[in-house]
């Protein structure tokens, strides 16, 4: 299977170390700038916004490219795609179902450097926002710029790090949209274990500075790596708790769950 995306889609072949155990490849999707070809979809369950105490699911398509420059450097690019359906999410606004707006990163990788502490990798780029939203109230209407930065250690199973991100809005589609000026927190830590199961926690954090508002969810966490013939997958289940809900944002306890097919060389 990647060899056929290789062909199609490329993507320069990474160097083949030979195969990948479950705990190797588990220890490698808890780096979200891993060189590995990954395809995540996760679904997430969200209630009580606003006070018609309105819900949303939506399922975020992200895959995960790493593209080798040379022996030094990866790109490794990572793109966010959602597709919602939420039910007065805005006051009695409705149902609207349709694609958000597209998150696209692209860090720039150095080889993973030994430490003390463990394992060091860590990357920087841009990110764009495209305004891919079908409905004004699944997105911003913006098309939005910035730097964004992962850095993380890994050693015996344990992973522990921070992927960060700042947008500035330079483009609207629309006249009523605010501006946008967000940053974007997400420390995390991990332990997958040697039979390939993954309990994490992080906090996907982010603050509006337009409207000087916090929004900030816990995420807990369970996965376990499988095979199917010979495709590698994991699957996680989920639960969020709404520490600081942004205004009119969800809040209480959602849910998460999350299939990722993985394509190692």
């Amino acid at each position: 299977m990647t060899a056929i995306l290789t062909c199609l889609m490329g993507i320069p072949a990474l160097a083949d170390d030979g195969p990948s155990s479950d705990s190797e490849l588990a220890n490698k999707l808890a780096n979200p700038i891993a060189s590995l070809i990954s395809v995540p979809i996760q679904i997430n369950y969200d209630t009580g916004y606003g006070a018609a105490d309105g819900e949303k699911v939506f399922a975020n398509v992200q895959p995960v490219i790493p593209f080798e420059l040379n022996a030094d450097m990866t790109l490794v690019t990572r793109t966010i795609i959602p597709v919602a359906w939420q039910n007065d999410t805005a006051g009695n606004s409705g149902k609207q179902f349709g694609l958000g707006d597209t998150l696209q990163s692209f860090f720039l990788v150095p080889t993973t450097s030994n430490t003390s502490l463990g394992a060091l990798t860590w990357g920087v780029g841009p990110a764009v926002s495209w305004p891919t939203s079908t409905d004004r109230l699944l997105g911003t209407g913006t098309l939005a710029l910035g730097p964004t930065g992962v850095a993380l250690l890994q050693k015996n199973g344990w992973t522990v790090g921070a992927l960060v991100n700042h947008q500035w809005g330079v483009a609207r589609t629309r006249d009523d949209t605010p501006d946008v000026n967000n940053t974007f927190v997400q420390p995390f830590i991990s332990f997958a274990t040697p039979d390939a199961w993954t309990y994490s926690l992080n906090t996907e954090s982010s603050y509006n500075w337009t409207a000087k508002d916090f929004s900030i969810p816990i995420n807990f966490t369970i996965a376990k790596l499988t095979t199917f013939g010979e495709q590698k997958v994991q699957f996680q289940w989920g639960l969020r708790y709404w520490a600081d809900p942004a205004e009119n944002g969800p809040d209480g306890i959602g849910a998460r769950f999350a299939v990722t097919f993985l394509f190692p060389e």
